[in-house]
């Protein structure tokens, strides 16, 4: 199995380079007390970003008691920290600067040139939006790439690891110009967090969403890239308008007939080996992806979708064959179980088939 994030970072080795990056500014910087801290009898059992969290609470014990201060050492170390230690800085603002909003969104740019403040942010964005949003504006018209994505990316509704935004998830339309400035962007990166962004706005408001991809589609090379992404969730779904903007076919009258699985029980760290027939009867564009229905740690379900290819189809017939590998990974541990796979095409299901994973 692959090394877990937690256990590559927050060690002994990366914390005593963190240590020496905040040293250069702050010479009385205590790191033998820092390490008592950070490793104390709680660290082992927590995961990385409880980690991150923790050893930014016992960064407040070491620098000085002023805020402000404390900050400014901060801000003069980011260019120095590199690693996923590096997020204790924008977090430190998050955790103990909420009282100083001027200084800690100051805080928030300066250390955001160097090290994403993306999750940093939010506690801000959610107290008062209308206070932060001046803010990534100017961000969003910075010309620091790091900053830039930090505009968009911070403001997500529903960012990955962070907590949510709920005034964003009810109503986007507030941040809606920092895509806009955005969508064209130089930088990949960035324009990966627009498309992320929207995708997220789809999962509450695809109303909203659609609204804006359709508007954006068949500008640009790169929007369309952008909106191809950002509908990823409503094309999975089969959402009829998310179809119609890519031109994907009406899918009522395909058919998948033949479908194959090579054994019904497969332990886990193998391969399962499934084939089937794609059914047209007319010409079609057509995206297919097959679903798995896998075990979790309670004994329920969760799909995971697949893509298998986007194509445009002659009429007929039209075989595949794929193979699905069960091997555990950091992002995913397989349980026994009763297991279920299933063919979508245009997002509608056409066929399903179950397995044991032993």
């Amino acid at each position: 199995m692959a090394e877990r994030l937690k256990d590559m970072f927050f060690t002994r080795e990366s914390m005593a380079r963190f240590a020496d990056a905040v040293r250069k500014f702050y010479p009385e910087f205590d790191e033998p007390r820092f390490f008592t801290l950070v490793f104390d009898e709680t660290f082992a059992a927590k995961e990385l970003m409880g980690r991150m969290s923790h050893t930014t609470r016992c960064l407040k014990q070491i620098l000085p008691e002023s805020y402000a201060e404390a900050v400014e050492i901060l801000e003069q170390a980011a260019p120095y920290v590199k690693g996923f230690e590096g997020l204790c800085l924008p977090d430190y603002v998050a955790q103990f600067g909420l009282d100083d909003w001027e200084r800690s969104l100051s805080a928030l740019e300066n250390i955001g040139r160097h090290i994403t403040g993306e999750m940093a942010i939010r506690p801000f964005l959610d107290k008062d939006p209308d206070k932060v949003i001046p803010y990534l504006t100017a961000w969003a018209e910075d010309s620091n790439v790091h900053l830039r994505r930090l505009a968009s990316e911070g403001s997500r509704p529903r960012l990955p690891w962070a907590m949510a935004l709920p005034k964003f998830k009810k109503n986007p339309t507030p941040v809606l110009p920092l895509l806009e400035k955005l969508k064209d962007d130089p930088s990949e990166d960035v324009r990966r967090s627009v498309a992320n962004h929207l995708n997220d706005i789809s999962k509450d408001n695809p109303d909203i969403a659609l609204e804006v991809c359709g508007r954006w589609f068949g500008t640009s090379e790169k929007t369309d890239r952008i909106v191809k992404h950002a509908c990823r969730t409503l094309l999975k779904s089969g959402h009829p308008q998310a179809l119609r903007i890519f031109g994907y076919s009406d899918p009522t009258d395909m058919h998948i007939q033949d479908f194959d699985l090579s054994t019904d029980t497969i332990a886990i760290g193998d391969e399962l080996n499934f084939s089937f027939d794609l059914h047209l009867p007319k010409p079609g564009k057509v995206r297919l992806e097959y679903v798995i229905g896998y075990v979790k740690a309670k004994g329920k379900s969760s799909a995971k979708v697949f893509k298998l290819t986007e194509n445009t189809y002659a009429a007929g017939v039209h075989s595949f064959k794929r193979r699905h590998a069960f091997a555990d990974m950091s992002t995913r541990t397989h349980r026994p179980g009763a297991h279920h796979i299933a063919i979508h095409v245009n997002g509608q299901e056409k066929a399903k088939a179950s397995f044991e994973l032993v």
